[in-house]
């Protein structure tokens, strides 16, 4: 038993090691990276193969994502009530707005896209769905970090070195709590290029019927491409499609 659930263990760790940055492997990489026998690696990556979870180039001696993967993704969005509830508005906020948008939940201590809307733009601000970044920076992030309990805040905040990625990173803990204070009061959160240089980004967040936060809504563009009245807008916006979101969810 001990043996099978370690197999099934490794067999996770590299599909997880799959990215929008790696999407084709090698086995020596694959070792590189997970620091498992090459023979171990082997026999794994061939039952993956012949289940459809990986697929082999032959030629490069590569692996990327199988279609199977696929499959039980679109099964998982289909059976989402979040996802399906808010993949119209997400749509109708897109083209509403002319800018990118998504939904971000909580995952690992990390703020995480499980919904992306992109629009047609030659100058665009990029994003993909499994795209994860501290809670700490940006517009997303904030907000979700906001409505956590006060002690899972303060534990975060505690255990957290606050790396800056641009120089608008929120680096200094008084800071940070006074504006996760601010974002509750307001009832959304805005970044100003703190997570990636020269974009606005605004969040509102999405409530189950309990009334817990379970995800937040969120719109980004170049600062380039906003002014006052855009960026009100766009805050005004989210707002509106997070309580209709919100709304329905609780029937």
């Amino acid at each position: 038993m001990e043996n099978s659930m370690q197999t099934i263990t490794r067999a996770i760790q590299i599909l997880k090691t799959f990215s929008i940055n790696q999407k084709e492997l090698s086995l020596a990489q694959l070792h590189h990276e997970l620091g498992l026998s090459k023979s171990s690696l082997q026999r794994i990556l061939n039952t993956l193969v012949v289940n459809g979870f990986l697929e082999k180039d032959n030629e490069k001696k590569t692996y990327k994502l199988g279609l199977e993967l696929y499959y039980l993704g679109k099964l998982v969005e289909e059976n989402s009530h979040l996802l399906t509830t808010a993949k119209p508005y997400l749509q109708a906020l897109r083209d509403k707005l002319g800018e990118n948008v998504y939904i971000n939940i909580i995952e690992d201590n990390e703020r995480k896209c499980i919904a992306f809307e992109e629009a047609k733009h030659a100058l665009m601000t990029i994003s993909h769905i499994g795209q994860t970044s501290p809670l700490y920076m940006g517009a997303s992030a904030k907000l979700l970090l906001a409505y956590l309990p006060q002690n899972e805040i303060e534990h975060y905040i505690n255990q957290t070195i606050l790396k800056p990625v641009t120089e608008k990173t929120i680096i200094d803990k008084d800071r940070l709590i006074l504006e996760l204070q601010d974002i509750r009061e307001k009832g959304y959160a805005v970044s100003y290029g703190e997570l990636v240089y020269g974009v606005f980004s605004a969040s509102a967040p999405i409530f189950d019927n309990r009334n817990n936060v379970i995800a937040g809504i969120a719109v980004s563009a170049p600062l380039a491409r906003v002014n006052d009245s855009i960026i009100e807008s766009f805050i005004t916006s989210v707002k509106e499609v997070a309580n209709q979101i919100s709304e329905e969810l609780r029937f």
